[in-house]
């Protein structure tokens, strides 16, 4: 029985090597298609939200509306613009390793530089990018680090989930949204 088990498993894991794992380039955006927002009414008034007296708007995947992805054989690279076209700016480029590697991007926001450290890793046909963040804690003036993982599927070809979970940062806790992208 512990033989049949363990073929079992190695047949299981040489077919999930072999199976090619998913392509998640191509520019994708949140912002809802022109075609079905033309052809849904027109609504007013609703619940309150940004700029209502609502809560703000859900962070998100933490990337922005629209993105481009990249995916080569040993890399994914994750662009954005977030910054306006006033502030002259290049997009956010981030390049992660697809070898469960460690991949660091550094970009310049605020009053310096700040340094991302990654990994990925594939959980079937899911990519999982864990990122952690250092920062100095504004309270005791040390170092400390935020964690970061995103979960990037491919719902359909033009259909790209991704699940960000935040870590809790300074006794916080954490939350998870999911971000649904289409393909443009």
């Amino acid at each position: 029985m512990k033989v049949l088990a363990a073929v079992a498993v190695v047949a299981i894991t040489l077919v999930q090597a072999t199976q090619p794992r998913p392509d998640f380039s191509g520019r994708w955006t949140t912002d809802p298609d022109p075609a079905a927002a033309a052809a849904q009414p027109a609504r007013g008034g609703g619940a309150p939200g940004p700029g209502r007296g609502g809560p703000p708007a859900d962070v998100g995947s933490g990337w922005g509306s629209t993105i481009t992805v990249t995916q080569a054989a040993t890399s994914l690279t994750v662009e954005y613009a977030f910054f306006t076209r006033g502030d002259m700016q290049p997009p956010l480029k981030f390049v992660y390793a697809l070898d469960d590697s460690e991949s660091k991007n550094t970009v310049m926001m605020g009053r310096g530089l700040q340094v991302h450290t990654s990994r990925t890793t594939w959980t079937g046909d899911a990519l999982v990018i864990t990122s952690a963040y250092s920062f100095t804690d504004p309270q005791s003036g040390k170092p400390a680090t935020a964690e970061v993982k995103r979960t990037l599927k491919l719902e359909s070809p033009t259909s790209l989930s991704v699940e960000t979970v935040y870590g809790g940062v300074m006794g916080g806790q954490a939350t998870t949204t999911r971000t649904v992208y289409r393909k443009i």
